[in-house]
């Protein structure tokens, strides 16, 4: 969606002009870290209903996203009512806007708030386990609620990819929230995969993401949802040369919060095919979309990357 960012030269230009710009900014830190632990203390209606209306305003303004949110429900879900695809639509742009304003609790308010917010149900001891486990987490919207949550209850060696976020306040934000249980070791995606399979080989329980159109490098085309996908392979190729089990877990936003469900280890994977792999794993991501489809991140055009000869899918 749109930003506005106050760009690399105009910080450096205040910061030339004003010498006391670091106790400025560390002062501007501490009041916005104070106000957001008062706000973690409102009841949760207040925040959904907050998201909501910040979910609804952008789904009102950002007409650009929306046609992807859109185009990517009428790829995905052709035999649906186009009334019901349309709700599913306002839905992503509402759950969007609670799991963002929900920040503000899961990262500021206290233990217990977190704790009682957001419930741990299926195989949670599968995590709990000593050894190395490779987790598939897809990008649902309370994927953040999940990962604090889990950081939170267990303490053990956590790892998992950081895209910098745009602009220096909402990347600081955004990484000291994720971590703030457990010190969890934050991967640059420029570090590759070495650093994860080093990880892995130490014990971690590493949290990967890989559903995303990260372009033909490293990639496959399979279907996902009868659409050819650029699929990236990282998730077998690791199990594989970690020897580690594939646990997935996904989080879904409840009317009490959220609630986040670990399931068993998907037996007999890797196959040892790169392509038999990643239709399973899509096909396990199809089963869980399915069951909330207004929660999944159809905000990123997943069909963007065509094989060759093939006429694009949305419009530019």
């Amino acid at each position: 969606m749109a930003h506005f960012p106050l760009t690399a030269g105009a910080f450096g230009i205040m910061a030339a002009s004003c010498p006391s710009w670091p106790v400025l900014t560390q002062s501007v830190r501490s009041v916005s870290d104070r106000v957001q632990r008062w706000l973690a203390k409102l009841p949760l209606p207040v925040f959904r209903a907050a998201g909501a209306a910040f979910g609804l305003t952008l789904w009102a303004l950002a007409r650009r996203r929306r046609y992807i949110v859109e185009r990517n429900l009428e790829l995905c879900f052709p035999e649906a009512d186009p009334g019901q695809r349309a709700r599913w639509a306002r839905e992503t742009f509402v759950s969007f806007g609670q799991s963002f304003v929900d920040r503000v609790w899961l990262w500021h308010g206290n233990d217990g708030l977190v704790e009682r917010r957001v419930a741990l149900t299926g195989r949670v001891d599968l995590l709990q386990q000593p050894g190395a486990v490779l987790c598939f987490v897809p990008h649902f919207y309370g994927m953040d609620a999940g990962w604090t949550r889990l950081t939170q209850a267990i303490a053990r060696n956590w790892w998992t990819f950081y895209s910098p976020q745009s602009g220096p306040a909402m990347d600081r934000w955004v990484r000291e929230g994720r971590l703030r249980y457990a010190a969890p070791r934050l991967v640059a995606r420029r570090e590759g995969v070495r650093p994860l399979l080093k990880g892995l080989r130490e014990g971690a329980a590493l949290c990967l993401l890989p559903d995303m159109d990260l372009g033909a490098r490293d990639s496959v085309f399979v279907k996902f949802f009868e659409q050819d996908a650029a699929t990236v392979t990282s998730l077998p190729r690791l199990a594989k040369a970690a020897g580690v089990p594939v646990v997935p877990w996904i989080c879904r936003i409840v009317p009490g919060g959220y609630q986040v469900e670990v399931m068993e280890a998907w037996a007999g994977y890797p196959s040892g095919d790169d392509r038999v792999d990643a239709r399973f794993m899509n096909q396990q991501l199809e089963g869980y979309i399915r069951t909330m489809p207004g929660q999944y991140h159809w905000l990123h055009r997943r069909f963007k990357t065509r094989p060759d000869g093939q006429a694009r899918l949305y419009r530019p």
